[in-house]
């Protein structure tokens, strides 16, 4: 009976708000925000003061609260951060990492099953071109209240990207070794701070969806439902949508991302993953009692 209702209310939904996405022109502009939560604790923070742990979260402010713009019609769309001026100091240090991690405008295409991101890594640009690929959201019958548009919720089970910064924790320490081994590996394992990194290869998403603005878009990689996804939560990242506005009078051409060499993600990845292996080999002998003075 909930699913009957709900199909229904899709339909209604969809009929009374589609009529006005019929003109061949029609552009739609998503404002969201997106915070990622980290635990300072397992990095640290507990042997930090109050004042330390406070200080660095305003630091890493910048870095894990964003704020975007998604441009949309009904094919396309392009997913752009919001920049904005930040007081001196703010977030530095984290900026150049989080650049080498964080990608630039992302452009979808659901009709053609494309998918281009500007991507900068350690000073060089690539364009990373791959196949738009689908979650097989589930259905469910919840609906709630975000502004002004009904929206209902969606599931989905995602695969994870090795470098996505967004789901990385602490690796639980492994059961203590003896002082006196000489093994090599051991000892460049223990010198390579992404051993002590681990990501979750799957994760589960929650999403909300509007009928009421009937296209398949929606913020970052997520698209795919009968309608303009307002909110997401996937892992430690929550996206929310703030403001519409639909059929803007000053339309922006959504333009595909053409800068920088083109690869696939897992190119891409490849690139990344060679690039720290050549950095572990360069400071391994600096590990973390070279550093010392």
């Amino acid at each position: 009976m909930k699913t009957t209702t709900l199909k229904l209310s899709l339909i209604l939904l969809t009929l009374c708000f589609g009529l006005t996405l019929t003109a061949q022109d029609f552009q739609g502009k998503a404002y969201y925000m997106s915070k990622t939560t980290m635990d300072l604790d397992q990095w640290g923070g507990r042997q930090m003061s109050p004042d330390q742990k406070k200080r660095m979260e305003e630091r890493m402010k910048s870095f894990l609260e964003k704020e975007y713009v998604l441009t949309f019609n009904r094919t396309e769309s392009i997913y752009k951060e919001d920049e904005r001026l930040e007081a001196p100091g703010a977030g530095r240090g984290w900026g150049s990492f989080g650049s080498s991690f964080t990608g630039g405008p992302k452009y979808k295409n659901v009709k053609d099953k494309e998918l281009l991101q500007d991507q900068e890594f350690f000073g060089k640009q690539f364009l990373i071109k791959d196949e738009l690929k689908p979650l097989e959201w589930t259905m469910g019958t919840e609906s709630k209240q975000i502004g002004q548009y009904t929206c209902f919720k969606a599931t989905a089970i995602k695969e994870v990207d090795q470098f996505d910064w967004r789901s990385m924790r602490r690796r639980q320490p492994p059961v203590e070794k003896k002082k006196d081994s000489t093994n090599a590996k051991d000892k460049a394992d223990s010198d390579d701070p992404m051993q002590e990194i681990d990501i979750p290869k799957t994760i589960e998403v929650v999403a909300w969806y509007t009928p009421q603005i009937p296209v398949n878009q929606g913020p970052d990689d997520y698209w795919g439902l009968p309608g303009l996804i307002l909110e997401v939560n996937a892992d430690k990242t929550t996206i929310l949508c703030s403001k519409i506005v639909m059929n803007p009078e000053e339309k922006e051409e959504i333009n595909k991302p053409k800068k920088g060499d083109e690869v696939t993600q897992a190119e891409y990845n490849e690139i990344i993953t060679k690039k720290m292996q050549e950095m572990r080999e360069m400071y391994g002998g600096r590990g973390r009692g070279g550093r010392r003075n």
